[in-house]
């Protein structure tokens, strides 16, 4: 875990053609048509190391959502980055991409899935706070989409505590991870507004490095890369979890005498 510590995750300067970076590396945006969305992370992933999109923008009239998955192909050895992560990346190998739907986004159990406790809630200091997968606890407050404060923001609020906000809705955090499983094999995770997909793929060869996969595709048209901590919360964290406890609504935070970063900090993360 601490070897995941102070890791900054980032789009890789591969990516397909339709799509832009913003500046930070942390955005990326289609900027025309539905297809040629595909991105990478900047750098493989560690083992149960989540890289996390918030999605940003929504485009109306087409049909399909953000795509995600993992790839054990270096995104530096393509001439060209295909149309689609389904089916053109996957048609490569090495590639295991899921494809977000308003509904229905879990994996089935797997044989044995429950009895190991490959995906479950800690039972310790970490019970309310992080989400647990495998040996990784990934804390949760990073982990769950919150509404802009607005018109209807009350409402939103009591959806998003029920964690009943869609997968492709915007604000929504999408995230994915593989965990070890055997020597030279992992299990494949989709994490959604803090909830575990289950393993989305099996099996996968580990031998080589794995990049995450984010096809910015069809009505979604923007994401942006959340940075997380991992074990126990920071001071920040910790900080705006108090300040969120002792107030009637989050709106109520514009008006508190804090520094304006810190009221966007507790607003909006």
């Amino acid at each position: 875990m601490a070897a995941l510590s102070g890791r900054y995750m980032e789009f890789h300067q591969v990516h397909g053609a339709n799509v832009r970076i913003d500046s930070t590396g942390t955005q990326a945006t289609r900027v025309e048509s539905f297809a040629n969305g595909v991105c990478f992370s900047r750098q493989p992933l560690l083992p149960g190391e989540l890289f996390l999109v918030e999605i940003e923008e929504k485009e109306l009239g087409w049909c399909g959502n953000l795509r995600v998955g993992l790839t054990g192909i270096d995104p530096r050895s393509m001439a060209v980055v295909p149309e689609y992560s389904l089916p053109d990346l996957v048609s490569l190998g090495d590639s295991w991409i899921f494809a977000i739907t308003r509904n229905h986004n879990r994996a089935p159990p797997g044989e044995g899935e429950e009895e190991e406790g490959v995906t479950s809630r800690s039972k310790d200091f970490f019970t309310a706070s992080h989400l647990q997968i495998g040996s990784m606890r990934i804390p949760m407050d990073k982990l769950v989409g919150r509404s802009r404060p607005g018109r209807f923001s009350h409402i939103l609020d009591d959806l998003y505590k029920t964690n009943a906000l869609p997968p492709t809705a915007r604000r929504s955090r999408i995230g994915v991870l593989y965990v070890p499983r055997s020597p030279g094999t992992a299990d494949m995770h989709i994490v959604i507004n803090g909830e575990d997909m289950g393993p989305c793929s099996r099996g996968i060869p580990t031998h080589h490095p794995l990049y995450a996969v984010v096809d910015v595709f069809a009505a979604t048209k923007s994401v942006r890369v959340i940075q997380l901590e991992y074990g126990f919360p920071s001071l920040q964290t910790l900080c705006r979890q108090i300040i969120q406890k002792h107030i009637v609504h989050r709106t109520a935070i514009a008006w508190l005498d804090l520094p304006r970063l810190l009221k966007h900090i507790c607003m909006y993360e």
